[in-house]
Formats: C-alpha cells, structure tokens, sequence
C-alpha cells in the first residue's frame, strides 16, 4: 500500500470535484500537510488508512458524505466507476432491491420498509413498483426508513411519484463546478398509486441518512407526511465514488440540493421529527397519528 500515492490522489479528487471548490483545495491542502508531518505513516492497512483520512476530510465542515471509505470486499477492477456500480448492482439483487417489508397492519395500514439503501432504478425498478403498488390501495401508509442510509435522488423521485397526485418540485440541485443548476421533479406514474390525499407517515432514526433523509425531508416540507422517530444524521450533498485501491473508495460530495419550501436542506441538521419518539417506538408513535380518532391502532404491531 503506497501511502503517500494515496492520500495525494485522495487530495486530488477532492480538489476537483468537491461542491464547495475553495474548501476542496483547502481539503487537498491539509492532507498533503499531513502526509508531510508523517500523520499516515502509521496506518497498517486500507481499514486505518481510511479512518485518519476521513476523519481529516471531516475537519473543516463536518460533510459526512466527504471520505475515504473502506470496502472489506474487493472492489472490481473495471474502468472508472463501473466496478462500484457493479458491487451495488450485485447488493441490490441480494436486498430485493432494497425492498426489505411490505405488510398490510390492521385498518388497512399499509407497510412498507425500505432500506439499506434507495438503489438506483436500473438495479431496482420493478421491485421498487411491485411493492408500491402493494400499497396503493391501503386507506393509510407508513413507510420505515429508519435503516435506510442513502440511495439515488432519482429513486427518491420515483417514490414520491407515488405520493403526490400533481408534478410536484422536490429540489433544485446546484453544482460546484459551473454546471447549471437542475431541477427534480416528481415522474409520471403509470397505474394505480396511493395518491397524494391519504394520510401518510414516515419513520426515522439516528441511522437514517443520505437520500434516506431526502425521502423524508421532501415529504415533510411538502406537507405530505408526518416523520415520526429521531433526528436523521444531516447528509444532504449527493456524492460519486472513485476507486483508488481494491478496498478504497474516494467519495465526493459533488451537489447541493435546495428545497422550493424551506430554502435549503438538512445538511449538518438532519430531518427534524414532528413526532419525536425513539426509533423502536416510532411506528406506534405514527400509527397513533394515523388511526381515527377514538380508534385503536391495533395489537400485535410492533416490528422491533
């Protein structure tokens, strides 16, 4: 493992394609002083080597989406960043695309989990629409993103399809290097849909992250959705990942995503609960909420 050649390269991307450009040279700045000083003489393995760098990455803005992660499996030696796409191609097949629960709870509740992450719809499409459709006809939804920990803001948009019943405006997304900024929108879907008037809630918790939070911080700024658990981690910049060991990925927050209602994003904040609750009580907390008035929310609906 040739340290230095590492953390140079690591610098280097960071430069180019980090969405604040004058922190991501202070970024390439510090590591190459750092590397000087000996700081990552010390790291052993791919595993160390990681967590010193990312935790200097880290330094200046807290950008939990700006590091230097390991794989334990090795990442497939193909041409830019096909061999990271082939790995998440191969998880998404192995999570059913990221479906993990569909259930209809009692009083016609629908619900459904999602994580570990929101793949990308050419990996997980059809599963993605045979679940929602699961759901379309429940007179209420919760969907679970509390271990969700990111995804494609194009899968968040394919969702929210689902949930809104005009083309609604998520967030406008501004680049740091001059491209134009753009705009993202609900799609059309096709067939039945649970529509935008039933009532709707979303779970939460302290590992929820990434595109996890945008799912959550779209519907509830919107309107559309009452967020029930804790407080998300604040990941909001969408990043790209490049290769530069087996086990090592350079990950790079390249955009900033702007909500039409509130002005900004949850970065560093992370989406804020309307129902606080701890993560395990999030669901009761939610189907409190949804259920009639003066109706129970039904027993046996703990998941945890």
């Amino acid at each position: 493992m040739d340290i230095d050649a590492l953390v140079e390269e690591t610098g280097r991307l960071v430069a180019g394609h980090y969405v604040f450009p004058e922190l991501g040279e202070r970024l390439r700045l510090l590591l190459a002083e750092q590397r000087a000083a000996g700081d990552y003489r010390g790291a052993g393995d791919p595993a160390a080597l990681a967590e010193l760098v990312t935790g200097d990455l880290q330094s200046l803005n807290g950008d939990l989406h700006l590091r230097l992660k390991h794989h334990v499996e090795e990442i497939p030696a193909l041409p830019g960043d096909a061999g990271l796409t082939e790995m998440m191609a191969r998880e998404a097949r192995e999570r059913f695309g990221g479906v993990a629960r569909v259930e209809r709870l009692e009083g016609n509740v629908g619900y459904l989990e999602l994580r570990p992450l929101l793949y990308p719809l050419s990996m997980a499409a059809d599963r993605l629409s045979a679940a929602l459709r699961l759901v379309a006809d429940a007179d209420a939804l919760v969907i679970d993103l509390r271990g969700n920990r990111g995804g494609d803001p194009a899968t968040v948009a394919f969702v929210c399809g689902h949930l809104f019943d005009e083309p609604t405006h998520l967030h406008t997304m501004h680049f740091g290097d001059g491209t134009e900024p753009r705009q993202s929108w609900t799609p059309f879907v096709p067939g039945p849909v649970f529509g935008g008037r039933k009532p709707l809630a979303v779970l939460t918790g302290a590992d929820t992250f990434s595109g996890g939070e945008e799912l959550a911080y779209e519907l509830q700024q919107h309107g559309r959705a009452t967020v029930a658990g804790e407080r998300t981690r604040g990941g909001a910049h969408p990043r790209e990942g490049f290769r530069i060991h087996p086990h090592l990925e350079v990950t790079v927050p390249t955009g900033r995503p702007v909500h039409p209602v509130s002005g900004t994003d949850w970065e560093g904040t992370g989406v804020v609960p309307d129902l606080p609750a701890a993560a395990e009580d999030a669901l009761a907390a939610a189907l409190a909420r949804l259920a009639p008035e003066g109706a129970p929310a039904g027993p046996g609906l703990s998941l945890r």
